[in-house]
């Protein structure tokens, strides 16, 4: 920015930052993980089934809250900038979780499935009270989470979602949605709820196969 004037090098930066940011919102990326998961563990139509629960509560309803809330609000900002206005979508997001993890033990679905919609529950549950005083990125948490997911079902390859992270904390530090420190608080909570909840899938997942 030159003498109070917005450059077009900085009009080019501010259409990369929203598009990326646009692009990464955790409902799409909670879709992508849910139908790579899925794919992996069942087919035909249990696949479309099972896919179709999983976007439901894990993205549908999520952002369905999301846009009623900021209408609401006369927030015109997806984002919800103001971090006291974050606290009603963000439980009742969880509610969504924590339901469709509930239907997902009823209709016995893939352990990993079921799992990972406790850990969207469990992440969103605990971000709630963190968003009663921090506010954290939770763009990257919504990346940092399937990554662990993705590496744990796909090895490597699943670290190519990870590639993401970079692009995004610059995304919404560039955008002031959020500072460094918020932006990376945000990936290290994605990545340390998620592997505690492949942790339980290792430890318990015989017992769930038991009549």
């Amino acid at each position: 920015m030159l003498n109070g004037e917005i450059t077009a090098a900085d009009r080019k930066k501010r259409k990369w930052a929203v598009t990326i940011s646009n692009a990464t919102i955790p409902p799409v990326m909670a879709v992508l993980t849910f139908a790579l998961i899925n794919y992996s563990l069942s087919n035909g139509l249990s696949f479309v089934a099972l896919t179709f629960l999983t976007t439901l509560f894990a993205a549908i309803v999520p952002f369905g809250i999301l846009i009623v809330w900021a209408r609401r609000t006369n927030v015109h900002d997806m984002d919800v900038p103001k971090r006291t206005d974050r606290n009603h979508p963000l439980l009742l997001a969880a509610v969504s979780y924590l339901v469709g993890t509930a239907v997902l033990l009823i209709i016995r679905a893939p352990l990993l499935s079921t799992v990972v919609m406790f850990g969207y529950f469990a992440g969103t549950f605990f971000l709630f009270f963190v968003n009663l005083r921090w506010k954290i990125s939770i763009h990257t948490m919504g990346i940092a989470g399937p990554t662990t997911v993705l590496i744990f079902v796909f090895g490597y390859w699943g670290a190519l979602l990870g590639l993401l992270l970079p692009p995004v904390i610059w995304s919404r530090v560039y955008l002031q949605k959020h500072t460094v420190s918020q932006a990376l608080a945000g990936a290290a909570v994605g990545f340390l709820l998620t592997a505690f909840a492949l942790w339980l899938v290792l430890a318990y997942g015989p017992l769930y196969v038991l009549p």
